[in-house]
């Protein structure tokens, strides 16, 4: 006979002002990433010629839209980090609305994973096109060495 272990999540109780941090840190992190993603735009248009060279095609391609969909996916995450943030006030506001703050506590606890993924896809893709250039920029001046 087998005997079932219960599965028991801990949740974390999170005051307010660490929600609040936290929120705010998000919001500053996928700023500063829309700001970073106009510098790679800017980067993958200097290099348009040798990305679209038939050996680097395929591998390029897949990173610039990879690239783009995160973009995308920073916008929406960053509307919906704005309203959680403004939603705090529920938690703030003296008065005694459980269902809601716990609602909010538990949107937060999601968040928190979506965030985190998100960044690590993010962190994923910006090196992988950091390789890719940073070969491309190599190929460039062993050609000009040879020549």
């Amino acid at each position: 006979m087998k005997t079932k272990v219960p599965k028991i999540k801990y949740k974390a109780w999170l005051s307010p002002e660490t929600m609040h941090n936290n929120s705010k840190k998000w919001l500053s992190e996928l700023a500063f990433i829309q700001d970073e993603q106009l510098f790679f735009d800017d980067l993958i248009k200097s290099y348009t010629l040798q990305l679209i060279d038939s050996k680097h095609f395929t591998e390029s391609k897949k990173i610039i839209d990879r690239l783009s969909q995160l973009q995308k996916e920073n916008n929406t995450l960053f509307n919906t980090l704005k309203n959680h943030k403004r939603g705090l006030k529920i938690m703030v506001d003296g008065k005694d609305e459980l269902e809601k703050e716990q609602a909010y506590r538990d949107k937060h606890a999601k968040l928190i994973i979506v965030v985190s993924k998100y960044l690590e896809k993010y962190q994923t893709i910006k090196k992988q096109l950091f390789t890719l250039v940073k070969g491309i920029i190599k190929e460039g001046k062993q050609k000009r060495l040879l020549n």
